[in-house]
């Protein structure tokens, strides 16, 4: 039952968008329709991205205040947890909800992964919608050099890179927001600023190239996403002050 839905719902309306891109793409260039298909989708969740880091910019504001509490009651952690919760509500800021719109994305996620595992190999072309054309099978090669099948260790390097990018940003955030405060969480994201970086080529290296196209190009437009987002949130501030 669960497993129908998950097909009918998310597999399916994605497997028939790349298809449909590959189909009008002159050339049928599957790695321009995976650009086409990457695009669509974070425009489906640029709200949820927009929440998530807007929620990371007010956890981090309050950051110096949750270390002051920590410090008044690191002998009692009852009162402490009142007292930050108290914060909490009185600065509105819910510490779920960086995670939540991430969350909320995984089963969709895992949706793409499973069409690039098994779609660019023409499997489950029997899934189109009567409107979708069928090709019969897809053209793995891409721009002419690119296997999009096949993993690519150069494709795994590419959005290894795109996401220390990403991570050295929002980590250039945090400090300059945080100044000389040392956080936990300002320590944890140092930490994973090269751990995620490192996993990613490790674990991109064993998957599909088109996988691993789609992986930088998330990356790569999140990280612009991030950065329009810092500049007018930044701007707004000399306003309200």
């Amino acid at each position: 039952m669960l497993t129908t839905i998950y097909h009918t719902i998310l597999y399916q309306p994605i497997l028939n968008l790349l298809v449909f891109f590959y189909n009008i793409i002159p050339g049928n260039d599957l790695g321009l329709a995976i650009i086409l298909l990457t695009i669509v989708i974070k425009i489906i969740f640029s709200p949820l991205f927009v929440q998530s880091i807007k929620a990371q910019r007010a956890m981090q504001a309050i950051q110096p205040k949750l270390n002051a509490l920590k410090e008044k009651y690191k002998d009692n952690k009852e009162k402490m947890g009142v007292a930050t919760m108290d914060l909490y509500k009185q600065e509105k800021v819910n510490p779920l909800s960086s995670c939540l719109p991430l969350l909320i994305q995984l089963p969709f996620l895992i949706a793409v992964y499973q069409v690039f595992r098994t779609g660019l190999t023409g499997e489950h072309l029997d899934l189109l919608y009567s409107f979708i054309y069928n090709p019969g099978s897809l053209n793995p090669i891409s721009f002419g050099i690119l296997n999009l099948s096949k993993a690519s260790i150069v494709m795994a390097l590419l959005a290894g890179l795109a996401q220390f990018w990403q991570s050295k940003t929002m980590l250039g955030k945090q400090q300059k927001t945080n100044g000389k405060e040392v956080s936990l969480a300002n320590t944890m994201t140092r930490q994973m600023t090269y751990m995620m970086p490192v996993l990613t080529v490790v674990i991109g290296a064993s998957l599909p190239a088109g996988l691993t196209l789609y992986w930088f190009l998330v990356t790569i437009l999140g990280a612009l996403q991030q950065f329009i987002i810092f500049k007018r949130m930044d701007k707004r501030v000399p306003s309200s002050s």
